[in-house]
């Protein structure tokens, strides 16, 4: 066996190979790309007859690097750099880092510590596909809500009648008045009969004179006023930012439509789809962020802890306390929050156990947590039985221990 530390960087990666007793056989800067991959390719094969006797540290789990090296056979650990800093403090008290350095590091972790880490999961291409169109929508949806901020806040300084008129700045009633008023003057001056051109325009079809007057009415109530030249300005800024959101709004739609083509593709839709609280978009969330690796989660805590919501255990002398996980996915996590949400009007186990939890003490978002720790638990079961999502399996073993 050898030990290979790569520390990569935007275009290039330090290697660091050695042996099973920790002796340097070679290290070399390569080129990102494909004169790099063939490079260390060459490189190993000098001190190994086979690929799966290679053990590799990386700190990701993804990139054309990486499939590369997956691709070749070698045994590829994506090591955390919460990890790496940690066990770089552990054997290196002076502080000191270099790239050469963390290479080096990676493969002394590897070849001492890797039974206490993952190797990267071997996900099928759909749910890699899946993963890289549900994280897309994702970004799309932070970045709305980023410029939404951005426009609530412009709009805080030189326009409080339309934060009176619209609450979702990001819905297309509120882009399409903006864009068409973007000053309190142009917005009092709007009748009945132009808002409501505006709203069909924009794509509502129903209670359009009921909002039309509601919409009047808020931009026509008297406010404080900015200068002239401060409000022309801050008009040109609105028209951008409403441009800005509108050009996203329709981007994450279209990627909506992609992304359920994609998971419906997948053989485990149907079990997600069948959990309550799961939709397309929020179980291609989920399943992308898992993926379907049937070996990656040996246990249902190993796909607890991964996701985050089991609890934290911290244990010294007298003192004992259990705590929420602040190191996790964080967009596994988020995915989960908002499943235990939904599933609460959709499932009277899940609602059942919420109350459990509030009832004895928990807080709103601590009792999601645990709804959503058992969710985890729930849906591993279906994976691995390959079985729908059922009610009463789910929840009447809690109902029978209640009952007792």
């Amino acid at each position: 066996m050898i030990f290979v530390g790569d520390d990569w960087a935007e275009d290039h990666h330090d290697i660091h190979v050695m042996d099973q007793d920790g002796k340097k056989l070679a290290a070399r800067r390569l080129p990102e790309g494909l004169a790099g991959i063939g490079g260390l390719h060459d490189l190993l094969a000098t001190h190994a007859a086979e690929p799966g006797q290679v053990v590799i540290g990386i700190e990701t789990d993804r990139g054309l690097w990486v499939d590369a090296l997956v691709a070749a056979g070698y045994q590829v650990y994506a090591i955390n750099p919460l990890a790496v800093t940690r066990y770089r403090a552990r054997h290196h008290a002076s502080g000191a880092k270099s790239d050469a350095g963390d290479a080096k590091l990676l493969a002394d972790l590897v070849r001492t510590d890797r039974h206490n880490h993952r190797p990267v999961a071997g996900d099928s291409p759909v749910a890699e596909a899946i993963k890289v169109l549900a994280r897309g929508h994702q970004n799309l949806i932070w970045a709305r809500n980023r410029h939404t901020n951005t426009l609530r806040s412009a709009l805080r300084e030189y326009y409080p009648a339309a934060l009176a008129a619209f609450d979702d700045l990001a819905d297309r009633d509120a882009l399409a008045v903006l864009a068409r008023a973007a000053t309190p003057a142009q917005g009092a001056r709007l009748s009945l009969s132009a808002i409501r051109a505006t709203l069909k325009r924009a794509g509502r079809q129903r209670n359009i004179d009921t909002r039309a007057e509601q919409i009047q009415t808020a931009l026509r109530t008297e406010h404080l006023h900015a200068t002239d030249a401060v409000t022309t300005a801050f008009a040109a800024t609105t028209h951008a930012t409403v441009g800005i959101i509108t050009t996203i709004n329709t981007q994450i739609h279209e990627l909506e439509t992609v992304l359920a083509t994609h998971f419906e593709t997948h053989p485990d839709a149907g079990i997600y789809l069948s959990l309550p609280g799961l939709g397309v978009i929020l179980g291609a969330r989920v399943l992308g962020e898992f993926g379907d690796d049937p070996n990656r989660y040996t246990t249902t805590k190993s796909r607890k802890n991964y996701a985050g919501t089991s609890p934290l255990t911290i244990a010294s002398g007298r003192k004992r306390a259990v705590l929420a996980r602040h190191v996790r996915n964080r967009r596994l996590y988020d995915a989960i929050d908002a499943w235990a949400f939904c599933a609460l009007t959709r499932s009277p186990g899940a609602r059942a156990y919420y109350d459990q939890r509030r009832t004895a003490g928990d807080l709103h978002h601590q009792a999601l947590r645990a709804l959503g720790n058992r969710l985890v638990g729930i849906l591993h079961g279906c994976l691995r039985h390959h079985t729908p999502y059922n009610e009463h399996t789910a929840w009447a073993h809690r109902q029978n221990t209640q009952a007792a």
